[in-house]
């Protein structure tokens, strides 16, 4: 590790031990230098690298193992998302912006769906389907179900999780779109719709159908199911 100026900031170091960590390819488990070390080798205070540290056992690169000492984590790569994804501090703009992000999300499952989908997982789906079908309007909880079970369907894990995270921006915009029936978009995509494309369509139908499904979240109408 190349020294620092003796003025370095707490960022600089952490920068710099970012750089340290990729040009040494540290995997999940290998010992890392101790504070001490790192302070001398940077001529910095151990003070300013103990903050540095932290921020990066905050974020899930390092982590202390008794009798091991620091060795490098396994990130999670949610974790701080999870920590910052609060729809009253997000404000309008980003709000959009992740909502945006699920449209994109699930336009494109459609390849991971069609290679992945199962009897099993396509009778689950079409259980959910026919519950709604008897109700006259479906609440955000319905519209999680639906969802929720083409994520679980993909098999993608990380994708999975990503979308229970976003339930509190889910939450909100549904709460805040108006609900004018002169608003309602000629022939809505249904949940059933989707169901049916995903059994005899093609990625590509499915890829526009649930574009317009969602579309009115995004142009501030919301239609019946």
């Amino acid at each position: 590790m190349k020294p620092l100026p003796s003025l370095s900031l707490t960022d600089r170091v952490e920068n710099k031990l970012r750089e340290f960590f990729e040009e040494h390819a540290f995997k999940p488990g290998d010992p890392l230098p101790n504070e001490m070390e790192i302070a001398e080798n940077m001529q910095v205070s151990r003070n300013v690298v103990r903050e540095a540290l932290s921020r990066l056992r905050m974020l899930g690169m390092i982590e202390t193992r008794p009798r091991k000492g620091m060795i490098m984590a396994r990130p999670d790569i949610l974790g701080g998302i999870e920590r910052v994804l609060n729809p009253y501090i997000l404000g309008k703009n980003t709000l959009k912006d992740i909502f945006e992000l699920r449209l994109i999300l699930e336009m494109g499952l459609a390849e991971v769906l069609f290679e992945r989908k199962t009897a099993k997982g396509i009778k689950e789906l079409e259980e959910i389907v026919e519950r709604q079908i008897k109700m006259k309007s479906l609440t955000k909880e319905d519209e999680i179900e639906f969802h929720g079970k083409l994520y679980e369907m993909s098999g993608n894990e990380t994708l999975r999780r990503f979308q229970i995270l976003l339930f509190p921006i889910f939450d909100h915009v549904y709460k805040n779109i108006p609900k004018d029936p002169k608003n309602k978009i000629q022939d809505p995509i249904t949940h059933k719709d989707l169901l049916n494309i995903l059994k005899n369509g093609t990625p590509q139908e499915f890829r526009t159908a649930i574009y317009k499904h969602l579309s009115p979240y995004f142009t501030g109408t919301v239609f019946s199911y």
